[in-house]
């Protein structure tokens, strides 16, 4: 009977959803159940946050801060510290970070935080679902468990599902809502009802069989990323012998209209999931006895571009008499990929931390991200000036953003590595420029 409550209220419009996380997934899901008419109450640990997001709507640079606003002055979103307030929720989203460990190992301690603060507060009736990605196995053999410390069963007394996040942040193209929703549950009225949630905030829900294949596949998606990235990434090392343009190799291939996918080499991987995602798996595997060959050279290869890209440096240095040690290196762009702040798993902290290991003095600009840590304390983001740029005894781009006149940066510089390409459009100057 619950479950058909709980779908009553999400036809009616009258459903309450709570979202646990509000961060670069938590807000912009908020968002969406808002437009859908939905209201939203949002949970996060950090006062501070949950402070901000209610008073000025401010919260991440890709959302704009009156969309937040608007929703919160129409009453269709709240924000608290108080899990209690949980039990008005007729569904509850959990949307906290699944990193690795320091032996890169799964970490789950904020899911299991979640889902435990939770157990006081859940009711006969309400749908929980997991968001944050994670090994297959997670939402039946993890969080269930601790939600029925309850008392509540599965699907007996609550709905239990699995809906990967699909975030891009900084993608201009596709938002929440046009991005299909894959959901799976164990059990037909948990799908039904997880299904008919997901269906007030976006336009395509996609139901799958089980938890464990809604989990897999977000895994797949990413570890595809990771595979094809490391392809392009080693020929990149191999067209560097041959003294090819692996850019334009890549862009002539790309235009066969079927059978091919261009994915562009770099300085290595960075942000929330690529980088992270694939070792969930490969651990998980290891349960079956299962050794992932593939995804673990992908991921040595990606995890190997960074010490590439000093390499490159140090030489371009040596061909103009200069050696590493003691060089001023301008690093240009620290956030993990164009037009955006974050810089969880940045390949462009790892250049900067070796090229101070190896005794240059390594500076960066990046016009979004002000200040980043370091091994040796915090390094803030220098103005792009033509003294800055024409002091530095090479500059390394890390990261393309769009905002960067790249032809300015060529003319003024003494040597540029580029492992980006984006100086592609630059024609004077190109004697300066090294690909990596």
């Amino acid at each position: 009977m619950h479950a058909s409550r709980l779908m009553e209220k999400l036809k009616r419009g009258d459903a309450i959803v709570g979202i646990v996380g509000l961060g670069y997934v938590g807000i912009p899901l908020s968002l969406a159940f808002a437009r859908g008419g939905l209201r939203v109450i949002g949970f996060d640990v950090d006062a501070a946050k949950v402070e901000k997001l209610v008073t000025s709507g401010s919260c991440l640079r890709h959302v704009p801060p009156e969309q937040v606003a608007n929703a919160v002055a129409a009453g269709l979103l709240a924000a608290t510290t108080r899990t209690a307030v949980a039990r008005e929720c007729d569904a509850v989203i959990i949307c906290v970070p699944t990193p690795l460990s320091k032996a890169r190992e799964p970490d789950l301690s904020a899911v299991t935080a979640a889902a435990g603060s939770l157990v006081p507060h859940l009711r006969d009736g309400q749908l929980i679902v997991l968001e944050s990605t994670t090994y297959p196995g997670t939402t039946a053999e993890v969080v269930r468990p601790i939600l029925e410390r309850s008392g509540l069963r599965v699907p007996q007394d609550l709905l239990l599902a699995f809906s990967p996040e699909r975030e891009d942040p900084g993608n201009g193209r596709y938002e929440t809502r046009t991005i299909p929703k894959i959901v799976g549950a164990d059990d037909p009225r948990s799908r039904a009802a997880a299904e008919a949630l997901y269906g007030r905030a976006v336009d395509r829900v996609v139901p799958v069989s089980s938890t464990r294949v809604a989990e897999l596949t977000k895994l797949l998606e990413n570890i595809f990323r990771s595979v094809n990235i490391a392809l392009v990434n080693e020929l990149k090392l191999l067209c560097e012998r041959m003294e090819l343009d692996v850019f334009e190799v890549i862009d002539a291939a790309a235009t066969k209209p079927f059978g091919f996918m261009p994915f562009y080499p770099g300085p290595g991987l960075g942000g929330h999931c690529v980088p992270i995602d694939p070792f969930y798996l490969t651990w998980k595997a290891r349960e079956y006895g299962f050794a992932t060959r593939f995804i673990e050279l992908a991921g040595e290869i990606n995890t190997a571009m960074p010490g590439h890209i000093v390499r490159r440096v140090q030489d371009a240095l040596n061909d103009r008499g200069l050696a590493l040690k003691g060089a001023r290196v301008l690093v240009l762009g620290v956030a993990y990929k164009p037009e955006v702040d974050d810089v969880r798993e940045s390949p462009a902290l790892t250049i900067i931390e070796l090229l101070e290991a190896k005794g240059a003095r390594a500076l960066f600009h990046d016009p979004y991200v002000p200040e980043i840590s370091c091994s040796h304390g915090s390094l803030c983001s220098v103005p792009l000036t033509d003294s800055e740029l024409a002091s530095a005894d090479c500059v390394v781009i890390a990261t393309h953003h769009k905002t960067i006149d790249y032809g300015r940066v060529v003319e003024l510089a003494r040597v540029v590595v580029d492992t980006r390409n984006a100086t592609r459009a630059v024609r004077e100057g190109r004697e300066k420029i090294v690909s990596a």
